[in-house]
């Protein structure tokens, strides 16, 4: 008992460091030391600690990879053109620029990870919108919850799919084929919420807008792009692991990038973000603590066993409300130790569903949410808790039962 309660304490303090960040701090800072305590006070045995790190090495690996490569395209001037390709095709109509950032977004936060969407899209979609005269309230909020709710179709998208991945046995492709269509519907959910809940602001007469600029395309860096995602796919079909794909990809632009003088390796170094990928490897200890002693068993009591869609729909639900109460990747570690070894692809996939969306809720269940959140602090679109949560309450269940009920419908046809 108290055990359990020491270990849900270094829990909580590591997650309200995270989510505050004091002075911009590593989120590392805490959580190494709060792993080494939890080691010397025994909540966790180091064989169980050092397995921990080992099974999730990998998975960090393709994390600072695919971090490191969406910064790289941002170099490269991707995301310049893209928002020039935006402003122009956008022709100062707000509901057609919230539809180019949904399209934007979404294939974004598939390829390059939700991350690239909140730190690197939304000061595009911001200023696109100011370019257009137009009110940004509705394209950066189409920013957030498309990183989090738009990241489920690809193992690339999201930390927590990586470590899903890693889970459910799927190959590179068939996680896809299973996820594409729960992808789908939820953001059809999201673009039909978001014209609803922002139909004052879409609707609203824009004032004089700017000429679009003209930026040439990045050839070089989309070609790149686009060989990294067909080799995530032949990477299945071959047996060699993502994270060699995603680091053949990040070479070949860091490459140019260092030839062309428009990065520094220390900059590199700092866009894999090593400090993140340590904070990751410790919260996984703190998590095994945590559910080696008690959070496990009183999950297991509860958790929904069967590929039904009752089961599923539970499963989904139960790791949305886990990911508000403690983010989003301390829920989806301690959901996959609770279902065991060999899960069921399906329940592996419910909980995803549940983790991906639930945290456009509030602002705690996804470490994205709170860089969206920081990056626009003291602007004209800087969002509020009650409107947050509010759009929130409109979209997360909607869009919960509607990608459980594809899921369960894609399970059916294998």
């Amino acid at each position: 008992m108290i055990d359990g309660a020491l270990a849900l304490v270094l829990l909580v303090v590591v997650l309200a460091f995270a989510l505050a960040s004091p002075r911009g701090l590593p989120e590392a800072v805490v959580a190494v030391p709060a792993a080494g305590l939890a080691l010397l006070l025994g909540l966790v045995s180091p064989a169980a600690a050092v397995e921990e790190v080992v099974e999730l090495g990998p998975t960090v690996a393709f994390l600072a990879a695919i971090l490191l490569l969406g910064h790289l395209a941002g170099v490269e001037g991707v995301f310049a053109w893209l928002g020039a390709r935006m402003a122009a095709a956008g022709r100062g109509s707000a509901p057609r620029l919230l539809g180019l950032t949904f399209a934007a977004a979404s294939v974004t936060t598939a390829v390059l990870s939700l991350d690239a969407t909140v730190v690197l899209l939304t000061p595009v979609v911001l200023a696109t919108a100011r370019l257009l005269a137009v009110r940004a309230r509705p394209h950066v909020y189409a920013c957030t919850h498309l990183a989090n709710s738009a990241s489920l179709v690809l193992p690339v998208s999201n930390l927590t799919n990586l470590l899903a991945f890693a889970a459910s046995g799927l190959t590179f492709l068939s996680f896809a084929a299973l996820m594409v269509a729960p992808w789908l519907v939820v953001i059809a959910v999201e673009y039909a919420a978001l014209r609803w809940w922002f139909g004052t602001d879409l609707a609203a007469p824009p004032a004089a807008a700017a000429p679009a600029p003209d930026v040439a395309a990045p050839r070089f860096a989309l070609a790149v792009l686009a060989a990294t995602l067909a080799g995530f796919g032949l990477s299945s079909l071959s047996g060699i692991e993502p994270v060699w794909v995603a680091a053949a990809g990040a070479l070949v632009l860091g490459a140019r990038a260092l030839l062309a003088r428009r990065a520094r390796p220390v900059a590199l170094l700092r866009a894999a973000d090593p400090l993140f990928c340590l904070f990751v490897l410790a919260l996984g200890v703190v998590v095994e603590a945590v559910t080696a002693n008690g959070l496990g068993a009183a999950l297991a009591a509860v958790v929904p066993s069967s590929s039904s869609l009752p089961g599923l729909l539970g499963l989904a639900a139960l790791a949305a409300l886990l990911a508000n109460v403690v983010n989003n990747i301390p829920a989806t570690l301690v959901l996959l130790s609770v279902l065991g070894d060999a899960p069921a692809p399906g329940l592996v996939l419910a909980v995803l569903i549940g983790v991906n969306i639930g945290p456009n809720l509030t602002y705690v269940g996804s470490l994205a949410t709170l860089l969206w959140r920081r990056v626009l602090v003291g602007t004209e679109a800087a969002p509020t808790v009650r409107e947050f949560t509010g759009l929130g309450l409109l979209t997360v269940p909607v869009g919960l039962v509607a990608a459980v009920v594809a899921l369960w419908a894609g399970l059916q046809l294998l």
